[in-house]
């Protein structure tokens, strides 16, 4: 099931100009240089099985290197509420599944494609503390030299890891990329501490470039829907201060009130729902119908009376879930609905 965290980080970073920013800031620089990032495009969720499916966490991209080999990055984007200590043996069970796919689609190679597993964490407990190799994780008989002989033998496995709990903002900053690709990571960093009310007006300058960029003003509302899911009310206050330097005084007010005091009242709404699963389950799927209705209406794409009707009465969590993602591109209902006749 998605939250706020699952959508902005998959808005964000399912767009490969984004996902190239973030994967050159985590890559060894080797890596980085030998990699034709012209080529790299995001992979469906056809690319898996059903027993790997897509979820709002997780994507997988696929690029060349400049040698023309083929190269494939399984990106997990983990915000869960403690770290993982078996991360690396689910990383591991991943790219395996890749890898399995992959034969099946190339029988006639006779090697296998490069992966690289990439964790970005932004979690709420501190820094990543859990093991990054598989073999980390075996019990090896005490002392160094018995350890190191034993670890020569156990299957040898490690991810990357993009802790953004361990990042400064400044740091987040100054990385390379698109606009909305830094203020995506310094939210996320900041988005469940205390510190987010107070830091939003130094971010007032990158705000004013997102806007600036194409789809500017739809990438600004995803931020701020975000903002004003997780934060309380100095965050609501600092937010509503910062659009007014970027958007003015009139257009500020206008998206407030639009989305805020409807995204308030849903996390009210799921917070009191908490532990009554049938609840809050009914409660989710009523306000994310919603938002696909609204997203649609942004984005001039007509809905019929039959097609909002069917769209405010659906229940069914990963159905919405996956209309809410097409519907921040859709430029036709059919993109959406796609049983549609074309």
């Amino acid at each position: 099931m998605s939250g706020p965290h699952d959508l902005l980080a998959r808005y964000t970073f399912s767009h490969p100009e984004r996902a190239a920013a973030e994967l050159r800031a985590v890559l060894p620089s080797h890596v980085v240089s030998e990699v034709d990032w012209a080529s790299l495009r995001r992979e469906s969720g056809s690319v898996v099985d059903p027993e790997l499916r897509e979820t709002e966490s997780d994507l997988l991209f696929s690029a060349r290197m400049r040698t023309g080999q083929p190269l494939l990055f399984y990106v997990l984007l983990e915000h869960q509420s403690s770290v993982d200590r078996w991360m690396a043996l689910r990383m591991l069970r991943y790219v395996v599944r890749l890898v399995e796919h992959w034969r099946q689609q190339h029988p006639e190679s006779a090697v296998l494609p490069i992966i690289l597993p990439l964790v970005m964490y932004h979690g709420p407990d501190g820094a990543w503390t859990a093991p990054r190799r598989v073999e980390d994780l075996f019990d090896l008989p005490e002392g160094d030299e018995e350890r190191a002989r034993w670890r020569a033998l156990v299957p040898r496995f490690e991810y990357l890891l993009d802790d953004l709990t361990a990042e400064r903002a400044e740091a987040l900053m100054a990385r390379p990329g698109p606009p909305l690709a830094r203020l995506v990571l310094l939210v996320l960093r900041y988005g469940r501490t205390g510190e987010l009310a107070w830091r939003l007006s130094d971010w007032t300058a990158l705000m004013a470039q997102v806007l600036a960029s194409p789809n500017g003003q739809e990438e600004l509302v995803m931020v701020v829907r975000y903002l004003l899911l997780v934060g309380d009310k100095s965050v609501r206050g600092a937010t509503e201060q910062v659009l007014h330097s970027v958007l003015g005084t009139q257009r500020a007010e206008e998206l407030m009130r639009s989305y805020g005091e409807e995204l308030i009242e849903q996390g009210r709404q799921r917070g009191r729902a908490e532990g009554r699963a049938e609840g809050r389950a009914e409660g989710r799927a009523e306000g994310q119908a919603t938002s696909i209705v609204r997203i649609l209406a942004a984005r001039g794409v007509h809905v019929d009376d039959e097609a909002r009707q069917r769209i405010l009465t659906c229940t069914d969590l990963d159905t919405l879930d996956r209309w809410f993602e097409r519907a921040l591109h859709a430029t036709t209902l059919s993109d959406v609905l796609e049983d549609l006749a074309q």
